[in-house]
């Protein structure tokens, strides 16, 4: 029943949070760098202020871990905390583009057990809780049933899909997806066969999108096939892929292999936005 009810409360905080984000979108919002350099808007602080405190007075008991929130190494006592990423994808979500998404997960010793993802300006909202499936409405999400990577939709940061390792593929390289979170629940949804992540993504680009894939019967991994483990004191992780269990380990051996390559200075041009 606490599955079934943390699933329902984060539906509907993505549901209300990606209405508020469209309110900014292609509205000229304010936005300014964080430290690092990367872009931060005021409708990624607006979501941020109203999901902590939808969430957290539903669940005061949750540790709380976003992007956009200062860390409180607090949420490490916690068994049970939320993940979020008010607008992943925020470059994406500048530009005009569609493909960003409200992240939303709670995980519980270090696994999500229950997330939302909501991609508003699309209108697609996907959810999945552990040992339910993954599900878009009343459709169950599945993954690929593709066997090789030859002729496999492809999809990764721009300067691995410009390596001789994934050139000699035989893939179909998709579009680049500028949201990490939406590029990964692609292979949830079957819109794609594989995905792959550079390093130093973080929990909340991942833990929602993980569980879909999990869910609809594919593994995100670590190259070295280990599932993530999320809620630790350093929230980030190394190269990823996410596929079905034929495609993995090909799929793994394609992030070794770019990332040897962009080691090298084997791409095409110069390596852009790795994620």
């Amino acid at each position: 029943m606490a599955l079934e009810t943390d699933l329902e409360l984060l539906t509907e905080a993505a549901r209300a949070a990606g209405a508020l984000a469209m309110r900014y979108f292609r509205a000229d919002p304010l936005i300014w760098s964080k430290d690092g350099g990367s872009p931060v808007t005021e409708a990624d602080m607006a979501v941020d202020d109203f999901l902590r405190r939808e969430l957290l007075a539903a669940r005061p008991q949750y540790g709380w871990l976003s992007e956009e929130t200062a860390d409180d190494p607090a949420r490490r006592a916690c068994d049970t905390i939320f993940v979020v990423d008010p607008i992943d994808g925020t470059k994406a979500f500048i530009a005009g583009d569609e493909r960003w998404c409200v992240s939303l997960a709670v995980v519980e010793k270090g696994r999500p057990i229950a997330a939302a993802l909501n991609v508003p300006a699309r209108d697609e909202l996907y959810t999945a809780s552990r040992g339910a499936g993954a599900w878009m409405g009343a459709g169950r999400l599945t993954v690929t049933n593709r066997t090789q990577m030859a002729g496999a939709r492809l999809s990764g940061p721009r300067g691995w899909m410009r390596t001789p390792t994934v050139g000699e593929l035989g893939a179909k390289l998709t579009d680049y997806v500028p949201s990490l979170a939406y590029r990964v629940a692609s292979v949830a949804t079957g819109r794609i066969d594989v995905a792959l992540a550079s390093p130093r993504a973080h929990d909340w680009d991942l833990a929602a999108c993980d569980l879909l894939v999990h869910e609809a019967g594919g593994r995100l991994t670590e190259v070295n096939g280990n599932v993530l483990c999320y809620n630790e004191e350093v929230p980030r992780h190394g190269a990823l892929a996410a596929a079905n269990d034929s495609l993995l380990p090909a799929a793994l051996a394609t992030v070794r292999g770019a990332q040897r390559d962009v080691g090298k200075g084997l791409t095409a041009g110069p390596p852009k936005e790795p994620r």
